[in-house]
């Protein structure tokens, strides 16, 4: 009797390991619907390819050029509770663009208050000099006020969450089901 457990039990877990990539491939799928989905609105649907997915694995900086790059990393980040760094990054993005002083004021303020100031609500892991130095310059915001922070959170996020990022099953799904959506066609 023995015996015939060990091959029982062999293809119940080869059934498991099955049905677990079937759930997997069709989670990767409906992340890219779900992405496509959320970009649908511009003129040209693009379609996520494998090649701009295997690009993400290149460098933070090529994940973040992507819009399905950043909307990935974004979902990823904040399942592991720790999206307040891409999104000071965005927010320091938007606010260069900023050509109105009054604007800027505005928004400086609603960054600082947002991300910077100590116990705010979505405040990042910089140092006190950086803090102090951005508290003053808030004060007569200039479209670099933020410069030093922003790197410091480029920097975090890429020594740490990116890695993380690359080794993730979102990542890795996504990969494998992009993969598979371009050779059935």
């Amino acid at each position: 009797m023995p015996g015939l457990i060990t091959p029982l039990r062999e293809s119940q877990q080869l059934n498991m390991e099955r049905e677990d990539k079937k759930r997997s491939r069709s989670l990767g799928k409906d992340f890219i619907c779900r992405l496509q989905c959320m970009f649908s609105h511009t003129s040209s649907i693009e379609k996520l390819t494998p090649e701009e997915t295997l690009l993400w694995s290149q460098s933070l900086e090529k994940l973040l050029q992507s819009k399905y790059g950043m909307a990935t990393f974004h979902a990823f980040l904040k399942s592991e509770y720790s999206d307040e760094n891409i999104e000071f990054w965005l927010r320091c993005e938007e606010y260069k663009k900023i050509k109105s002083s009054y604007k800027m004021n505005s928004k400086a303020k609603k960054i600082y208050e947002q991300y910077i100031q100590a116990q705010a609500p979505k405040e990042i892991n910089i140092d006190h000099q950086t803090r102090e130095m951005i508290k003053t310059n808030v004060k007569s915001p200039t479209t670099v006020c933020f410069d030093e922070a922003q790197k410091i959170v480029f920097g975090l996020m890429e020594r740490d969450s990116y890695p993380r990022f690359l080794r993730s099953e979102i990542y890795r799904t996504l990969l494998e089901s992009a993969a598979s959506d371009s050779l059935s066609g």
